[in-house]
């Protein structure tokens, strides 16, 4: 590679990064938010607060230096797959440091049952629906993980609005009957 493509390359990663920068400042109080909806449960266990979870995001996709975020939608789904997975890495590493570590529960909302259910069931259950059905499973992260629309996601997927709502029935009914096994 040239030195003038090499300077136009790290030009590009620059403005990338700056832009994600700028989607981070933009949305952290969007992150509290929803990290404080997500730990309405048994926060307190896991002894993280939605600060920190927001925090650790942050910190997390402020390390992405290889993504491309596609404006504020997909800067937001993606961050629900991220505060997901450093809600379940924060239980484990409970879970290992206790071995009668209670269980660690959020309420999910109405349209999903409104019961309480254990994070990890819910991230059990989300994995099985990712095998059978990813676009249903990456659904559900964006509306429970990012408090993202309907209407949001259907602009992030490039679909119509009226897919994504159906998509939506059929997750839901998924999730509430696998959860409601247990």
């Amino acid at each position: 590679m040239s030195e003038p493509d090499r300077q136009r390359a790290d030009s590009g990663r620059g403005a990338a990064a700056a832009a994600r920068d700028e989607l981070l400042r933009a949305h952290y109080d969007e992150f509290r938010k929803v990290a404080g909806r997500v730990l309405n449960g048994d926060a307190a266990a896991l002894q993280i607060q939605p600060t920190d979870l927001a925090h650790e995001a942050v910190i997390r996709l402020s390390g992405l230096n290889r993504l491309d975020f596609k404006g504020r939608t997909h800067f937001l789904s993606l961050s629900a797959r991220v505060m997901r997975q450093i809600l379940i890495d924060e239980i484990r590493r409970m879970r290992a440091a206790k071995r009668q570590a209670p269980p660690v529960s959020t309420q999910l909302p109405p349209e999903l049952g409104a019961q309480s259910i254990d994070l990890e069931d819910l991230d059990r259950a989300l994995s099985k629906l990712e095998a059978v059905a990813p676009d249903h499973a990456r659904l559900v992260e964006q509306r429970y993980f990012a408090g993202l629309t309907l209407e949001e996601i259907a602009e992030i997927d490039g679909v119509s609005v009226r897919t994504v709502k159906r998509q939506w029935r059929a997750a839901r009914a998924w999730l509430v009957s696998e959860l409601g096994q247990r």
